[in-house]
């Protein structure tokens, strides 16, 4: 047993010796949220049920492999402490009904492995199924099982040694065995949860935790494994394998070359590969390319940073980080997308990534603050909503939207560049540091209580990345405000269409608004709405995030084509959003599916201004 626990000891530590080798990432703090998280998260399983079998199934062997480790415990301890694996009939009868239930879970498990086969097991960007190594894990487990209950029912005290020996020998033997494939998450996922970041989603973490001068860096992003943090290695050793991040996934959905899944355990196997458990650590200069052979770059361009796969994961894996750190090395590597290199060219110049000159902007109808002006409440339209003229139309009615409600509001006008959001996200940190200093600077000359923009990556933005004294409200919640202050005196719509609301990743998912935009639209009297089956937090990602509203990637079907899909199976005549990337994309997968006439996509703002009876109502057809 000495040996074992040993033999144990060294193979932990030649597996985590990346993770010593890695870059360093501060989760300290916070201590008793980081334990409630796991106890709910993690001892708790609070995110298996999602998927209600799947899920049955693996809390079943959770909640009985962590009582049942009382036994091993007291088993391998028995001849120290002779008499200490009867702790008392309670526990033994409870043992055995969990023992039970294990030996069924792990039936099932294989079961629905080998036969049904569900689809988000089978990856189709996978070249090796762990199916044969899931199947003897689940074996393992139930010889223990079986082993622990002959050593109870075994009558004869040769049959009790028997199993005892068994038992001890099988445990160790399956612990030593955990390091060595993806079952490494048995150990890693508990460890995980309570690490993992207690921030939204929709921060992102700097280049470098140990350099906070951007220029001062030799290198930015991840080009090898040992560029990553600790954490970011510990969420890849932690995967599960189980396919909800790729099932969740809208680039997976349009069979783009993404798979979210997959970039977990290509870079596992290239962690496992070059830093093995016996021989030496292959040198970086004998591996292949992380970035660009291992994982490609059109793999990281299809990701829109949705945050739905973060979202579905049991054990809290955080890949948006990962994406947007090797998207940096690419950037930084001169490698981008050639449809982006135009709205990045323009965001460098222009300050927005139409590349038009900011004389051209769009009139809000908001006043535009001179240097020195004040106001209450700030107007951030950022770029869409400046310079597309379909966006436009969100902006004019927003505004007047304030003025009715008598806001005392302004704009920066001209002064006002893009907030940059997308350029970070996209990997280009240099750009978006450049584009919030010129903004920040042009608020320093302005004087105001509030900010308000009607795009969730702009709030995304001056909420997460500025670090700004005042409060940034997204419109849907500014008018949740107005309304419940008695400004807007909404009116029937007069028709007999039903509404659905779209939820913007960056409004809902990363910034856990869902309510305020909902209680908008039911304070409309007499509106029918209709919830998707997709939304709230699992809303489908139209696909325009991360610059793809300019960028097209490789796909079979467009993911707004397939969220109006959605739109179609819940009945609904109106989609409601409240994003400008959502209402263009959705707008344009209308038009290339035929639905124009029959989905209207329209943005909350334009909505309530409807229902104040600023425009005229149009009928179903």
């Amino acid at each position: 047993m000495a040996a074992a626990l040993g033999a144990l000891t060294l193979i932990l530590n030649r597996r985590l010796a990346l993770l010593r080798a890695a870059a360093a990432e501060p989760r300290t703090g916070d201590w008793g949220a980081r334990l409630k998280r796991l106890l709910v998260i993690g001892f708790g399983q609070s995110r298996q049920p999602r998927y209600l079998v799947a899920g049955l199934v693996h809390i079943v062997l959770f909640a009985g492999f962590m009582l049942l480790s009382l036994r091993s415990m007291s088993l391998i301890a028995e001849p120290f402490w002779p008499g200490i694996s009867n702790i008392g009939e309670p526990y033994t009868f409870i043992r055995h009904m969990a023992a039970a239930l294990v030996l069924v879970g792990c039936a099932i498990a294989a079961w629905r492995r080998v036969v049904v086969r569900p689809a988000r097991y089978h990856d189709r960007h996978a070249t090796v199924s762990h199916t044969k190594e899931a199947v003897a894990i689940l074996s393992l487990i139930s010889f223990l099982m079986i082993a622990d209950a002959a050593f109870d029912f075994g009558g004869s005290e040769g049959v009790r040694k028997v199993a005892f020996w068994a038992h001890n020998s099988a445990l160790l033997f399956f612990l030593c065995l955990l390091p060595y494939g993806k079952h490494f998450h048995v150990i890693t996922a508990l460890p995980n949860v309570f690490f993992s970041s207690l921030k939204l989603s929709g921060v992102v973490k700097p280049p470098s935790y140990s350099e906070s001068d951007f220029d001062a860096l030799e290198t930015v992003g991840v080009s090898k494994l040992e560029d990553f943090t600790w954490k970011q290695l510990l969420d890849v050793y932690s995967c599960v394998d189980c396919g909800r991040c790729s099932d969740h996934c809208p680039a997976y959905a349009s069979k783009s070359p993404l798979s979210p899944r997959m970039l977990n355990i290509k870079t596992r196997d290239a962690a496992f590969e070059h830093y093995p458990i016996k021989g030496e650590i292959t040198p970086p200069e004998k591996r292949a390319d992380l970035v660009g052979e291992v994982i490609t770059p059109d793999e990281l361009w299809s990701c829109t940073t949705c945050g739905a796969c973060q979202e579905a994961c049991p054990v809290t894996i955080e890949y948006l980080d990962r994406i947007v750190d090797m998207r940096r090395f690419l950037v930084d590597d001169g490698n981008l997308p050639a449809t982006l290199q135009k709205p990045m060219a323009a965001l460098e110049k222009r300050g927005n990534p139409y590349g038009k000159m900011a004389r051209k902007r769009g009139d809000t109808g908001v006043r535009v603050l001179k240097e020195g002006d004040a106001c209450d409440t700030l107007f951030f339209t950022d770029s869409c909503a400046a310079f597309d003229p379909r966006v436009q139309e969100t902006a004019i009615a927003f505004g007047e939207i304030l003025a009715q409600a008598g806001v005392d509001a302004g704009t920066l006008g001209k002064d006002e560049v893009d907030s940059g959001h997308e350029a970070r996200r996209f990997g280009e940190e240099g750009l978006f540091l450049t584009l919030r200093e010129q903004n920040l600077e042009a608020m320093d000359k302005r004087e105001f209580t509030q900010i308000v923009t009607t795009d969730p990556h702009a709030l995304n933005a001056l909420k997460n990345d500025y670090e700004l004294e005042q409060p940034v409200l997204h419109h849907s919640q500014y008018l949740a405000k107005l309304l419940s202050e008695g400004k807007l005196p909404l009116q029937p719509l007069g028709d007999n269409r039903r509404y659905t609301f779209h939820d913007p990743c960056y409004l809902g998912r990363h910034n856990n608004e869902y309510a305020a935009p909902r209680d908008v639209l039911n304070a409309i009297p007499g509106i029918e709405t209709v919830e998707m089956e997709r939304s709230r937090n699992r809303s489908f990602c139209c696909g325009a995030g991360s610059l793809n509203l300019f960028h097209e990637t490789e796909c079979e079907r467009r993911m707004g084509e397939l969220r109006l899909d959605m739109v179609a199976e819940s009945g609904a005549d109106v989609v409601v959003t409240a994003c400008p990337f959502c209402l263009s994309n959705l707008e344009d997968a209308a038009k290339t599916t035929g639905r124009e006439n029959e989905i209207e996509i329209i943005d909350l703002a334009e909505l309530v201004q409807r229902s104040l009876g600023k425009t005229k109502q149009p009928e179903k057809e």
